[in-house]
């Protein structure tokens, strides 16, 4: 067998279609190659906003987690993060928990004790559940009703299951949909408005702000900007959702639903063009006009100033990054700049930008990060400079962008700061 990383051309792919996905892209049908990007995925708890961390955006909120020593143990490093050490408690269950469900009897009373021991009462607790429960087939809505009689204060479950990762309601799914649960119907303002997407803020210089602001709105929540519970409380007030990540859609389907406030959605993009479109559609569905002039401006002057001085370069963009690694691809390459490599899963939504990229870049290599092939990989000394962590992981010598940053990037703001990063890069800055 020849020992080499395996990879497809973009024009590969398309050839062979959404319904022809190499066995090597799909996590199902192989042992799966612990990468940096596959790595962060597997562990809910390992890096950035998991399960365990999302849980806890509600403000003033503490979180129980119920499971074996081990699923806890990525929760001590979390727990030494600032802001996080006193609000996590740990059920672990042993051997008898597991065989006979005695500790859910104990959870309410576990949970009565958090609240005794705490100087200030919780705004809530948020349990989570891990996969010894998932195999267990535990009720834990039941559970979480009759620790909320218990202890008079709402207790909502989140789901931290692996083995839901593939399914309809993956973990980062089910708690988006889990932190707006507390939500309760109220009367609407029509100038007010809600971001949902991301667990924490967008760029403060973000132009979101500002259209929203031509629009006539006064008032933006997100739920990392929330200082309170009172605050988050009125985020019920929205007219309308902003939804910014499909992992939100259920939540945001769940806000329709239960609480009378539609969703849109936009794309976080590259493509400074289709962020234009974008945005006059959005104008159009709310019925009013939007200047993005300026925004765009500075965005293109980003991009011109980069190719002007470093257009030359040869990069890899990996999916360990705030962007989807197909559409940053083919953003970048219809600016012209030359992307040898992309380092992603492959689903058949990525098909929208693989498409595109066989009429601008159809030689880009596209490699699996989950595939065990992955191990022979060699840094050929190709690529001159990465975007995701992931593709720094494979490019040592390369300059690097890892784009991995909390505050979130997203329209014209976020090309604007990516090319200022491209650029800190490659002049051996960080």
């Amino acid at each position: 067998m020849k020992k080499e990383a395996y990879f497809q051309t973009v024009a590969d792919l398309v050839k062979r279609g959404p319904k022809d996905i190499p066995a090597e892209f799909i996590s199902s049908e192989h042992v799966i190659y612990n990468s940096p990007a596959s790595l962060a995925f597997n562990s809910p708890g390992a890096e950035g906003f998991g399960v365990k961390r999302a849980g806890l955006a509600v403000p003033g909120s503490v979180m129980l987690l119920i499971g074996p020593g081990c699923c806890g143990r990525n929760t001590t490093v979390l727990g030494e993060m600032s802001g996080y050490s006193d609000r996590f408690f740990f059920y672990t269950m042993d051997e008898t928990d597991i065989v006979t469900g005695r500790h859910l009897k104990f959870i309410p009373r576990a949970i009565e004790e958090i609240c005794e021991t705490l100087t200030v009462k919780p705004s809530a607790v948020m349990v989570c559940v891990t996969c010894a429960d998932a195999l267990l087939g535990t009720d834990m809505e039941q559970v979480c009703r009759r620790a909320t009689k218990k202890v008079g204060l709402p207790v909502v479950p989140c789901y931290m299951y692996a083995l839901t990762r593939e399914g309809r309601k993956p973990p980062m799914v089910a708690v988006r949909r889990a932190v707006y649960s507390l939500l309760e119907k109220t009367k609407r303002r029509g100038d007010a408005v809600n971001i949902l997407g991301y667990f924490s803020p967008l760029l403060d210089n973000c132009e979101i702000y500002a259209l929203l602001q031509q629009a006539g709105v006064k008032t933006v929540r997100e739920l990392s900007r929330c200082v309170d519970f009172c605050a988050y409380k009125k985020m019920s007030e929205a007219n309308f959702n902003l939804v910014l990540h499909p992992e939100s859609r259920l939540a945001a389907q769940y806000m329709e639903e239960h609480l009378g406030i539609p969703g849109i959605e936009l794309t976080r993009l590259y493509q400074i063009d289709k962020i234009h479109k974008q945005y006059m559609i959005f104008a159009k569905i709310i019925g009013t006009t939007l200047d993005d002039t300026s925004f765009r401006r500075e965005a293109e002057e980003a991009v011109e100033a980069f190719l002007k001085k470093d257009g030359h370069i040869s990069l890899a963009i990996g999916e360990m990054a705030n962007a989807d690694p197909f559409e940053l691809a083919l953003a970048l390459s219809k600016y012209g700049l030359h992307v040898e490599k992309i380092y992603g899963t492959v689903t058949a939504e990525s098909f929208v930008y693989l498409r595109q990229l066989t009429v601008v870049a159809p030689y880009i290599k596209v490699y699996s990060n989950l595939s065990p092939t992955m191990l022979y990989y060699k840094d050929d000394g190709d690529v001159g400079l990465t975007v995701g962590k992931d593709a720094a992981y494979y490019h040592p010598r390369a300059a690097h962008v890892f784009w991995t940053q909390e505050v979130q990037p997203f329209g014209y703001a976020g090309v604007t700061a990516l090319f200022a990063c491209m650029e800190r890069a490659l002049e051996g800055g960080i």
